[in-house]
């Protein structure tokens, strides 16, 4: 599949640790658009899209009725988005997405994980492009980039494999190719965001760079401030 099967989406899910990791990103990311505008999905893109994002790695309704209604409250937590890059073991390179509502405390939280396993913090983001992602089940790949280009998406690719289809737009153009996938009758996906994706995938030969890459992925998929790991190992 594209490049963007390479971040972590479903792996998560593994252990409890890793899910509970899942719903607290998950709630604060709902919190935060529904607080932001319409508590009601229907009226508010922002909170609709949070919503499908994370329905896609199989939030539970309860946790997302749950954060929609802490924001409805007026009352809770503030949180302030932040993005860090660096350069991990074995070549790789990492954009980390915290939302948080301690930046000091997200900051030191992803350095310290990034050079305990022999990384630094530095300017990679020249290596990404940020892209619309979206990812469905389906086989009618051709049909599907047919109907974009020919509504006017601005479509970078489309690629399928086993069962699912993944359409890659400019971040522009992602709220149009969602409207173009509702009225093909697609309304459930497995990713539907907007995220940089690296613009050359590289594979980590040296198993000691493979152990400590995997092991980095891990520490941060962990912290509970991290939102988003995005790397460009294939």
């Amino acid at each position: 599949m594209g490049r963007h099967f390479e971040v972590r989406a479903k792996a998560m899910a593994e252990t409890a640790a890793k899910k509970s990791a899942v719903y607290m990103r998950a709630s604060k990311e709902i919190y935060m658009a529904a607080r932001s505008g319409d508590p009601n999905p229907d009226s508010n893109l922002a909170l609709r899209s949070a919503i499908e994002k994370w329905k896609g790695q199989s939030v539970p309704k309860d946790v997302i009725d749950r954060a929609i209604k802490k924001a409805q409250g007026g009352t809770g937590e503030n949180y302030v988005a932040g993005r860090y890059e660096a350069f991990g073991p074995g070549g790789s390179y990492f954009i980390i997405d915290t939302l948080s509502d301690n930046n000091n405390r997200a900051l030191t939280e992803v350095r310290t994980a990034v050079t305990k396993k022999g990384g630094h913090l530095g300017s990679v983001a020249y290596y990404f492009t940020e892209t619309g992602v979206l990812v469905f089940k389906g086989n009618n790949r051709d049909e599907v980039e047919e109907t974009l280009i020919l509504s006017d998406v601005d479509v970078r690719e489309v690629n399928e494999n086993d069962g699912m289809i993944e359409v890659l737009v400019e971040p522009t153009a992602f709220g149009k190719a969602k409207e173009v996938l509702s009225g093909m009758g697609i309304t459930d996906y497995e990713v539907a965001e907007v995220a940089p994706i690296a613009n050359e995938t590289i594979e980590i030969t040296d198993e000691e760079d493979k152990r400590k890459f995997n092991e980095l992925c891990d520490l941060l998929d962990e912290l509970q401030d991290v939102q988003g790991v995005h790397h460009n190992v294939g």
